[in-house]
């Protein structure tokens, strides 16, 4: 594929930071928009070594995702331990293992410049008695900062705002000079916020139009590869939510794509319809677990909640600019034809192809895919019941009688 699709990368980095501090909010109590808290100091911070242009471009994107693996880590480590232990292990221990793994997803997304061990070492002290046990002149200078924001982030989170949080960040800074941090990033951060009142922005949220002010949001150009490397970073993260669902996102967008070839699509919207389907559960990061991986049928009250998963994903996803179409495709895979289906209940004269395609595509997935509980339903079975939900008036019937003859010979 030649054409090229232009995305609002950074804003997509904001975007799923948000969905990666719901998880964050669900395990060690931090508040939304962390992600955005330490890259708008961080930000602060570099103008100290006159950091500019895709430097700080760079710098704010490896802060807003330098939690990108939590869920993985989660996932693969921690699934066995109960919620407390997630917990003290995420404060105390292992955290050189979602850094590790957080540095190996990092590689798919397009950096200008070289960030390499940025993710990997953002816990890192000063003195060496960090995870890998580098010092301050071992360390590149991006993880230094971010490890300080993240820190100061979380102090103000647990000691609130006003004079009171900022003279305890200022007397920490200070006990903690040549330990935790080195002196440079402590002087950067004095320089940067000078008073408590340059701090308070962080509390009030004013700090997201500055966030923004000072990264500009620009759109870049992606070829088919790196498009296809960017969606399966940010997917990747959704599934890792729930071993129940562990490669649905990606079987979503890797079926999606195909069908859209199948049919005709051009390229570019082959990539748009692969981003989407990698994107469409992103709204599940903000729905817990018990839920998501209750085996039994979920209450009344369960499944109100689950459903706001669909909106959950309207609403992250509209952080990104010009990214309306993707977005809808995304968010509207729970609705339904007779205008029964949710977020928004969209009748089908509001339903356009690709969006009728990801609620038939995403209902395959589901069904064919193995779960912990159940194995996964044959082609002909599972066609059989998009055909049923076609007659009752759920799902496009010329989309389901095409997904027959598409995946036919493959599954």
């Amino acid at each position: 594929m030649k054409e090229e699709l232009s995305i609002d990368i950074i804003g997509l980095a904001g975007a799923c930071s948000y969905a990666l501090d719901c998880i964050e909010a669900e395990l060690v109590n931090i508040k939304n928009k962390h992600g955005k808290r330490v890259a708008y100091i961080s930000i602060c911070m570099a103008e100290y070594w006159k950091i500019q242009g895709d430097e700080l471009q760079d710098l704010a994107m490896c802060a807003l995702l330098h939690d990108n693996a939590l869920t993985q880590y989660i996932s693969e480590e921690l699934k066995k331990d109960s919620v407390i232990h997630c917990k003290k292990d995420l404060s105390e221990k292992k955290t050189n293992l979602h850094c590790i793994y957080g540095e190996k997803n990092i590689t798919k997304i397009p950096f200008k410049t070289d960030v390499s061990n940025v993710i990997l070492y953002h816990h890192e002290h000063a003195d060496g008695t960090g995870p890998f046990q580098k010092k301050w002149n071992e360390i590149p200078l991006f993880a230094r900062i971010i490890h300080l924001a993240d820190t100061i982030d979380i102090i103000g989170n647990n000691t609130g705002s006003g004079n009171n949080s900022w003279n305890f960040i200022c007397q920490y800074l200070l006990k903690n000079r040549d330990g935790l941090f080195d002196s440079e990033c402590v002087n950067a951060f004095f320089h940067a916020f000078t008073h408590s009142e340059s701090f308070i922005c962080l509390s009030d949220n004013s700090f997201e139009m500055k966030l923004w002010e000072i990264i500009p949001r620009q759109k870049r150009v992606f070829d088919w590869k790196t498009c296809k490397n960017v969606a399966d970073f940010f997917a990747k993260i959704v599934d890792y939510k729930s071993s129940f669902t562990s490669r649905h996102s990606i079987g979503v967008a890797e079926k999606a794509a195909f069908f859209a070839q199948y049919i005709g699509y051009d390229s570019i919207n082959v990539q748009k319809i692969y981003l989407a389907g990698a994107l469409h559960d992103i709204g599940k990061m903000a729905v817990g677990n018990e839920i998501l991986e209750k085996p039994d049928k979920l209450t009344d009250d369960e499944f109100s909640k689950m459903k706001n998963h669909a909106g959950y994903t309207y609403l992250i996803l509209s952080e990104v600019n010009d990214f309306e179409e993707i977005r809808d495709w995304a968010a509207f895979h729970h609705e339904k034809l007779n205008g029964k289906g949710y977020p928004f209940g969209k009748t089908a004269a509001e339903l356009n192809e690709p969006e009728r395609i990801m609620a038939c595509i995403d209902i395959y997935q589901a069904l064919t895919e193995d779960r912990p509980y159940k194995k996964g339903l044959s082609h002909e079975k599972t066609c059989e019941m998009l055909d049923d939900m076609a007659q009752k008036g759920f799902v496009d019937s010329d989309i389901s009688k095409k997904i027959r003859e598409c995946f036919g010979g493959i599954y």
